[in-house]
């Protein structure tokens, strides 16, 4: 316990004072901070447009209040952005990426036999008429069937019928 005591003490002496930082507003001798100066509100925001900290723009507590009052308002009326939108990608795994490139692999198996049958039943299925097929409910005669454009119009076979 003395040790670290010890340790801290002499971590503490060796340090160098800490600067401190100086406020932009003090420096440029600004006394009123106002909403439509956008490039002095700016370099108040982080490239995200957060508002930076006390601690990093050297700014005293009224000088913040009124810079994080301006970058409000400027951002309601639309001079500043709320935030950034980010465009880099993060980083992917090796087995996606390997996935993503180059061209879809090229079956070198014939496909299972059973799978042949089943597609082979199923596409020379008679369709249903009438309701898109989706009902089984047969159409009536003289009914029109509807496109996707939404227009009626008769299908062969009625227009056979009636002429």
């Amino acid at each position: 316990m003395a040790r670290d005591r010890e340790r801290r003490k002499a971590a503490v002496e060796r340090r160098r004072p800490v600067k401190k930082k100086i406020s932009i507003l003090t420096t440029e001798q600004i006394d009123w901070v106002d909403y439509k100066d956008v490039n002095l509100l700016r370099r108040f925001m982080s490239e995200r447009a957060k508002i930076r900290a006390r601690r990093v723009t050297g700014n005293s507590a009224q000088q913040q209040r009124a810079v994080a009052r301006a970058i409000r308002i400027a951002r309601e009326m639309a001079l500043l952005p709320y935030s950034v939108r980010q465009v880099t990608q993060r980083s992917k795994s090796p087995k996606r990426e390997r996935a993503l490139v180059g061209p879809p692999p090229v079956p070198t198996a014939p496909p299972p036999a059973g799978a042949a049958e089943d597609g082979a039943d199923a596409a020379e299925a008679p369709r249903q008429e009438g309701n898109g097929g989706t009902t089984g409910i047969p159409a009536e005669p003289g009914a029109s069937e509807v496109t996707a454009s939404g227009a009626g119009e008769a299908s062969p076979a009625v227009e056979e019928a009636g002429a």
